[in-house]
């Protein structure tokens, strides 16, 4: 670790964790072995992170977040507060008979979630496995997310299904209509003014920003 990086003493970190460059980890943060985060991050007060978790640069997690093995985080991802990764979608304690306890490392039961560059997680969501959440989308808060969600799309509910799309900058672009995907040659952010096209319900950059 680097001597930029702020690290509150009631906090626990294991070995052979990495933390990048001004990076800032708040009161009773528990973060496990083999666990990399990047440069600028943020990790909120009383957030687990499990070992082997890979953690990109500038991410925010706010506080109270569980971050479970098999889970990788991208740059400029934030994580709001009380949200819950899982990693194994049929989990028992024991054996069948009950007898012996089921051993907690990872095995062929346990699946990964990728969080895309950019995106963001309302605050309150449970987020399944085996699955990815796409650049720059936004999953609304108290969302069920049980299955991928594409770039730019704004997915909500129980379980989250994509209502619309938003811009890089955070604002809502379009809503979705109820059935079936759509084109739309050109949308204009209000806010910012990048440009976006939608296909088949594809939301694609028109010029990225460099």
């Amino acid at each position: 670790m680097i001597m930029s990086v702020r690290i509150h003493p009631s906090a626990i970190i294991e070995d052979n964790v990495s933390i990048g460059k001004d990076s800032s980890i708040w009161d009773n943060v528990h973060i496990r072995h083999s666990t990399h985060i990047g440069e600028e991050c943020i990790v909120g007060e009383k957030t687990y992170i499990a070992y082997g978790v890979k953690i990109g640069d500038r991410v925010k997690i706010n506080a109270f977040v569980y971050i479970c093995n098999a889970v990788t985080i991208e740059d400029g991802v934030m994580i709001s507060a009380s949200t819950t990764f899982t990693n194994d979608r049929f989990p028992r304690a024991t054996t069948s008979d009950l007898k012996h306890l089921r051993p907690s490392a990872p095995d062929e039961h346990t699946l990964p979630t990728l969080v895309r560059e950019g995106a963001t997680i309302g605050a309150g969501c449970t987020i399944g496995n085996d699955l990815t959440i796409g650049r720059f989308a936004m999953i609304g808060m108290g969302s069920l997310v049980t299955k991928s969600v594409p770039d730019f799309h704004l997915a909500m509910g129980h379980p989250a299904k994509s209502v619309g799309c938003v811009c890089r900058c955070g604002q809502l672009l379009k809503r979705f209509p109820v059935e079936g995907n759509f084109d739309e040659p050109e949308i204009v952010c209000t806010t910012c003014g990048l440009k976006y096209r939608i296909t088949k319900g594809e939301v694609i950059e028109l010029i990225p920003p460099v």
